[in-house]
């Protein structure tokens, strides 16, 4: 099978800014961009390590994140206090099928499988494992890089319930910690994956891998 030659392994750089890719230079400490002028490199400086911290930090978040209440309630009549999955219990014992379910699987499951995916993705170019080829591998980088955003549902959710629902007299909607601990969950994993480069799957592998 005929290698295939990188682009690192070709000694071209990559402008971090617009991605112009330029030749080599002798001082890549004070290389520049020729179109741009931002830093050039052959691939994104740590990182692996930058990733990781990002995902760690993700890690430890996640349990505050649905430990503790999104939103707290009060009104007239009683006080109450929603986590994520008190209120996917409560869209589905109301019949809420549909909603619950995308409940559920944006704000529990996504965010774990994001975490588990950067984190196989991240181990993959550390050990050099081959738990799939490459194009498959960048292809669940781009799915991941994408879908983020839509982790933030229920942020999205008890922002707009707060800023409709402020009446001191009747009702009043408070975001809760849990809130701000998921928000920055969902913030660290899309650095995580704005971290990552998935040029670096190809040079994980042996050259008659690639």
């Amino acid at each position: 099978m005929t290698a295939v030659v990188t682009a690192a392994s070709a000694g071209l750089l990559s402008c971090r800014a617009c991605h112009l890719v330029s030749r080599p230079v002798a001082d890549l400490r004070h290389a520049r961009c020729p179109r741009c002028g931002a830093p050039v490199s052959p691939r994104k400086p740590d990182s692996i390590a930058r990733t990781w911290c990002f995902l760690i930090a993700a890690t430890v978040l996640y349990i505050p994140a649905n430990v503790l209440p999104v939103m707290d309630t009060s009104s007239l009549f009683q006080a109450q206090q929603d986590t994520i999955w008190s209120g996917v219990r409560f869209l589905w014992s109301d019949g809420s099928y549909i909603t619950a379910s995308i409940v559920f699987f944006a704000s529990i499951v996504e965010p774990v499988l994001k975490l588990v995916a950067l984190a196989l993705l991240a181990l993959t170019v550390q050990r050099g494992w081959s738990l799939f080829p490459q194009r498959n591998a960048a292809t669940i980088y781009r799915i991941v890089h994408v879908v983020g955003r839509w982790s933030m549902l229920d942020i999205f959710v008890v922002t707009i319930l707060v800023a409709l629902v402020q009446s001191p007299t009747l009702a009043e909607i408070k975001v809760g910690p849990g809130a701000i601990a998921f928000a920055a969950v969902v913030v660290l994993t899309m650095f995580a994956a704005m971290s990552f480069d998935p040029r670096l799957l190809w040079d994980a592998r042996r050259p008659d891998e690639r």
